[in-house]
């Protein structure tokens, strides 16, 4: 969808709530709709004309990415914004009631004087979570990416290597092989720590009978990778390989009831149903998935009240896990893309049960 579809949507919006402008300050959505990369800007949109507002650092670029938005320059002296809404004759403003703070509410309330302001929601990101087959091919190159570097690091996995040790190889090696970034810090967890979902790689080192899961992502032209993998590191014992067959099991299932004209909700259940049956339903606290593009994180939801339903197009995440206090935990994430016929699975790194010798 190039621009111009975007914007024509956006004023379909605009026009079904009766405000006359539309004005955008969230990065990520205005990199959707514009194509401008800068990190500093705004983007009004009017029934004929559309406006990006940003500081001499990056008229040039505005100018460049961005060619179907008239690129205004802003200063401290000036304020280009309220007179284009008094130009464009703008009564009523529609804004981003999700991402503006009540203070800039009053701001904008005091500057705009006159229009009346109506906070909506979901505008944007509920075009960005239908996905173009170009942003496909960047989240998929964004996943061939995350997946050669994981395969490269696996082979310095070794008792005694730190959480932080392997999650600085695997960033490294992400952008060697053509990230721009990543698409967020890896997460890499073992031992008793790896029953935290989120958490952050410390000098703990990798002992034997951990578990051990990898947690990671690249970013390729803006759109992000998501996947998981946990090892255990031998002697593996069977307490190990019941969690690890519950949870590949789990998601398993979510990645079958994944398909479009479902809830994401149904993806929910079909995983945590396995890890309920099994008796460990206290231990899966998160949803089983959600939406990524531009952000690693976005719609559509796959967790327990995630009502949207899947659609050609969307990006979407099947990641269960068992986490156990005391213990360690289990996690196990694809990355699928949800198409006419079913799913497509981006993610290429093996999900059998891997043992890893402390030998």
């Amino acid at each position: 969808m190039g621009a111009q579809a975007k914007l024509a949507k956006i004023r379909e919006k605009m026009a079904g709530e009766g405000v006359d402008a539309f004005l955008i300050t969230t990065y990520l959505n205005w990199r959707y709709l514009s194509g401008f990369k800068g990190d500093a800007g705004q983007i009004l949109i009017t029934e004929d004309s559309s406006y990006i507002f940003t500081d001499s650092r990056y008229t040039e670029q505005a100018t460049s990415e961005a060619p179907d938005f008239q690129v205004i320059q802003t200063s401290l002296d000036t304020d280009p914004l309220k007179d284009t809404l008094k130009k464009e004759r703008v009564r009523s403003l529609a804004f981003e009631k999700d991402q503006v703070t009540y203070a800039a509410y009053e701001r904008m309330a005091e500057r705009f004087e006159g229009v009346a302001l109506k906070g909506v929601a979901g505008w944007v990101e509920d075009l960005r979570m239908r996905k173009t087959p170009e942003e496909i091919s960047l989240i998929a190159k964004a996943q061939e990416i995350a997946d050669e570097a994981f395969s490269l690091v696996t082979r310095s996995i070794r008792v005694g290597a730190a959480e932080s040790e392997l999650a600085m190889e695997l960033e490294f090696t992400m952008r060697r092989l053509g990230a721009e970034s990543l698409a967020f810090p890896p997460i890499v967890v073992s031992g008793q720590r790896s029953s935290l979902p989120h958490g952050r790689p410390t000098l703990n080192k990798v002992s034997p009978g951990d578990f051990l899961t990898f947690d990671f992502g690249a970013r390729y032209e803006g759109y992000c990778s998501d996947e998981t993998r946990t090892f255990v590191i031998g002697p593996l014992d069977k307490k190990h390989e019941e969690i690890y067959k519950i949870v590949l099991e789990a998601q398993l299932a979510g990645l079958e009831a994944a398909k479009p004209g479902v809830p994401g909700k149904a993806v929910d259940a079909a995983a945590r149903k396995v890890i309920e049956d099994a008796g460990y339903g206290e231990y899966f606290g998160h949803g089983t998935g959600h939406g990524v593009g531009l952000a690693v994180h976005e719609g559509p939801s796959a967790g327990k009240k995630g009502e949207t339903l899947l659609e050609p197009g969307m990006v979407i995440t099947v990641e269960p896990g068992i986490y156990i206090p005391g213990f360690g935990g289990c996690r196990i994430e694809d990355l699928v893309v949800i198409t006419e016929n079913g799913k497509e699975i981006l993610s290429a790194s093996p999900k059998e049960l891997i043992v890893i010798e402390s030998s």
